[in-house]
């Protein structure tokens, strides 16, 4: 199931509150689950045999999800053979450890499976960010403007047409985003670092990042319109492109 298609739950951390500390058994009675969960539930918070076989089921699931995951982000990521299935396995291991240890925080709000493939899913992004920083292409301080153009496919001859607003973005950059917004800016769109491993290079998350880049586009769109680069459906000015002024307004 990709990331996109798999059902909402109104508490986006898979762990629940941690405030209830009702046990397995005790969740079945006081929440209406649909039979699967009921039984995922049952098995895995029991003892002997039928455990054994949840935990068994269980991780077989987590490891299809790992790699069928690790599949879908293979442009994002370099790793490949025997290296990208051991991935696959320890992120399935230590889902399924965080899954077995947290089922009194299931709280039913949807399936036990949907709740269960958000632990394999955050499980994966971390350790493809954290195997990035092992043999990182580039510093996260790094700054290169010159890269800018080869980052969206512009070829020599169109360096110097697009140098105008190059250089208005740089401008843009540094007058208009906060720290935070040009250290997360400069790291995904001009040194070309993965989400995941920016993620875990500032201790932060996905939706957070996410949030900060959309607001700093949003900074930089209007003051690009402001001073004449760009049309108000965000598309280059006339003439933008080869003005290399301070900006197009007084």
């Amino acid at each position: 199931m990709p990331p996109d298609a798999r059902p909402a739950d109104t508490n986006t951390d898979p762990i629940g509150d941690g405030g209830d500390t009702a046990t397995a058994a005790s969740i079945t009675e006081t929440r209406k689950l649909d039979v699967e969960s009921a039984q995922w539930l049952c098995d895995l918070g029991g003892a002997g045999p039928a455990r054994e076989q949840a935990v068994a089921r269980l991780h077989e699931l987590l490891l299809r999800i790992a790699r069928s995951e690790l599949r879908r982000r293979s442009g994002q990521h370099p790793i490949t053979g025997a290296e990208l299935d051991d991935l696959a396995h320890q992120a399935a291991a230590d889902a399924l450890m965080a899954i077995t240890s947290k089922l009194d925080r299931f709280r039913g709000e949807s399936r036990f499976t949907t709740w269960a493939y958000r632990f394999v899913i955050l499980e994966v992004s971390a350790k493809l960010g954290r195997h990035f920083w092992q043999r990182p292409t580039v510093a996260l301080e790094a700054e290169d403007w010159d890269r800018l153009p080869d980052r969206f496919g512009m070829g020599p001859a169109d360096h110097a047409q697009w140098q105008g607003l190059v250089d208005a973005l740089r401008r843009a950059v540094d007058e208009q985003l906060s720290e935070r917004q040009r250290q997360v800016f400069v790291a995904i769109v001009l040194n070309g670092v993965p989400l995941d491993a920016l993620v875990v290079q500032l201790g932060s998350n996905r939706n957070a990042i996410y949030k900060t880049m959309f607001d700093a586009r949003r900074k930089l769109r209007a003051a690009l319109a402001a001073n004449g680069y760009l049309t108000a459906s965000g598309h280059p000015a006339a003439g933008a492109t080869t003005d290399t002024g301070a900006g197009r307004r007084s």
